[in-house]
């Protein structure tokens, strides 16, 4: 059994957390306003979630899943997620976040700053190219024929194989981009992000599409620097 902490529990928290719970982790939630705004969401996941500050979370997660908008992302704590592995989950919206200047010029990507942030833990980027909903019903046993992948990017080998373990135990195989500067291959609106796993025919309004391994590998192959679209 493993904890998982969460540094944000919206939509992509919130259902990663259910995951991680039906695989048998127990799972330490955070956010922006407090614990006790998360009373609701603990309650209906079960007994073994919690809620706590975003320190505390960082502390007690034997993986930490920092899920905030980009724009926050020093808000993150340092410290307690020193020698820890983080799942980062950020995409760049400038709508949202404002223009950060070093991604609009692509020369580097946002889980490398998150990196930098943190620069003692090991940042594997993840979950942020699949629509949560998606990410929902998409899970299956190993083994079966359906079984979807979630690619990943990061520096450190180890902290990769903790993460593929991870995303095993909550039904979903992986494929590795590479290093975190490879990350810039499944963020917003290239070919890896969100629409292998929708219906080419009926959109999001249609079933979940398990995209594998090999679907996904040809996405990324397919991307393109913004600069060069």
């Amino acid at each position: 059994m493993t904890t998982i902490g969460f540094i944000g529990s919206g939509n992509i928290g919130s259902t990663v957390a259910r995951l991680a719970l039906a695989a048998g982790h127990d799972v330490v939630l955070s956010n922006s306003r407090g614990p006790e705004t998360l009373a609701d969401l603990v309650a209906d996941l079960g007994p073994n979630a919690r809620a706590a500050t975003a320190e505390e979370a960082a502390q007690a997660g034997d993986i930490v899943v920092v899920t905030v908008p980009l724009k926050n992302y020093r808000q993150v704590p340092v410290a307690p997620l020193a020698g820890k592995v983080v799942i980062d989950t950020n995409n760049y919206y400038p709508d949202r976040d404002g223009r950060i200047t070093e991604l609009d010029d692509e020369s580097t990507t946002t889980s490398e700053l998150l990196q930098a942030h943190l620069p003692q833990s090991h940042v594997v980027k993840g979950f942020n190219h699949i629509f949560f909903q998606h990410l929902a019903v998409l899970a299956r046993p190993a083994g079966d024929p359906d079984r979807s992948a979630l690619v990943i990017a990061g520096d450190d080998a180890a902290a990769k194989q903790t993460v593929t373990g991870f995303f095993d135990s909550i039904g979903y195989d992986t494929l590795d981009a590479g290093p975190l500067a490879q990350g810039w291959r499944f963020q917003r609106d290239l070919p890896a992000y969100v629409t292998p796993y929708v219906h080419p025919e009926q959109g999001f309004s249609g079933p979940a599409v398990p995209a594998t391994a090999k679907t996904l590998e040809q996405a990324l192959a397919e991307a393109k620097r913004y600069r060069d679209q």
